[in-house]
């Protein structure tokens, strides 16, 4: 507890906000996080109101089920009407909305949709049931991809066979390049994701400063971590300083976890990947192996080509990419909220528009 509250320090983000005001002063600068739970614990403890006037921090795609495709999700709703096929998914899939309905509107309709807390828990679940196709839904970054990498490795150790994952996983790094080689922001620094750093370490972040001459610090989650992160970041930015930087070093080290690294080489290879806003990032996606095609849900079923189209009037993409803030969408508010959400950034718990409306919408 004393070392959470640590991390909760009046006194400590006090300063640490004076220091920030002391480096800024009128420079116009652009920060953004690349994580949707940065994004929500910046506007849960108010940190934007905090900043000087001329630094903006900016949302980043860093929530994966707001990334993925509506392709994707449409696929996932089709799969889950297939005849003894068992969909095992975490919680904030069955509310994204497909083009024609929810992953929870097909379970009302009769379909199996099941909410898991572990891929294992659906490994397990089709060990007990072998009558039934049971296929997880792998969506996330490389936080959670080593898990259902250990998941397919536990099917394979223990002679499961009717287990399969419908892989939708991304690397971060990518969709980082996308942001900055479109240049559609303008950014001055970047902080980075502390969950996925904790796996691909800080030296998967360091071609922001040696490609694209991007300062980028890795923050951790509380108030005070982030406050530190923004702190050295304008530090770098002011002195045009480009390096990486950690200011999460009680979770993140250089090198990453080499033990999930090594198990996500293992079960996945690199392939293209649709994200939704951006369209197809070249090798940005986690596709299983080869030695592992019989637990691909891909290659297993036949997945339709289904008709998609994105939410009307949804800008979850814009959001997704930082080119505008979630109030800008039109229907932010009004037609989408988190009771109706109308596209997933408005369903996610990392999601930008979700943490707007639960943080800065006015009570009535």
């Amino acid at each position: 507890m004393q070392f959470v509250e640590a991390f909760r320090d009046p006194a400590l983000a006090k300063q640490l906000i004076a220091e920030i005001h002391a480096l800024v002063g009128d420079r116009a600068l652009a920060f953004m996080e690349f994580c949707g739970g940065h994004t929500h614990a910046i506007m849960q403890f108010g940190i934007r109101q905090l900043m000087p006037p001329h630094l903006r921090l900016l949302s980043g795609p860093g929530c994966p089920v707001c990334v993925t495709s509506q392709r994707d999700i449409d696929q996932a709703i089709a799969l889950s009407q297939v005849p003894d096929v068992v969909l095992a998914t975490f919680g904030d899939m069955v509310r994204v909305p497909g083009t024609s309905f929810t992953l929870q509107e097909a379970a009302a309709e009769g379909a199996d949709v099941r909410i898991v807390y572990s891929p294992l828990d659906a490994v397990e679940y089709a060990r007990e049931h072998p009558e039934k196709q049971v296929v997880f839904l792998g969506v996330g970054f490389e936080t959670t991809a080593p898990g259902v990498a250990a998941s397919i490795l536990t099917a394979h150790a223990q002679g499961v066979q009717n287990y399969t994952v419908f892989s939708m996983h991304k690397y971060t790094p990518p969709g980082m390049r996308a942001i900055l080689d479109a240049g559609e922001v303008r950014l001055d620094g970047v902080l980075g994701p502390g969950h996925v750093s904790a796996i691909i370490g800080l030296n998967g972040w360091r071609f922001l400063p040696e490609e694209y001459g991007m300062p980028v610090v890795v923050a951790g989650f509380e108030p005070v971590d982030i406050l530190l992160a923004i702190r050295d970041l304008a530090r770098l930015a002011v002195q045009g300083q480009a390096r990486a930087e950690n200011a999460y070093n009680r979770s993140v080290v250089p090198e990453g976890n080499p033990a999930a690294l090594r198990i996500m080489q293992q079960v996945f290879e690199e392939a293209d990947a649709d994200w939704r806003g951006f369209g197809v990032i070249p090798r940005s996606g986690m596709a299983i192996r080869p030695a592992y095609r019989a637990y691909d849900a891909q290659a297993r079923f036949a997945l339709p080509e289904v008709p998609s189209r994105e939410p009307p009037g949804c800008r979850c993409g814009d959001v997704l990419r930082g080119v505008i803030e979630p109030p800008e969408c039109p229907l932010f508010g009004k037609a989408c909220t988190p009771d109706r959400p109308k596209g997933p950034c408005m369903v996610s718990d990392e999601g930008a528009c979700s943490a707007f409306y639960l943080y800065q919408t006015p009570i009535a």
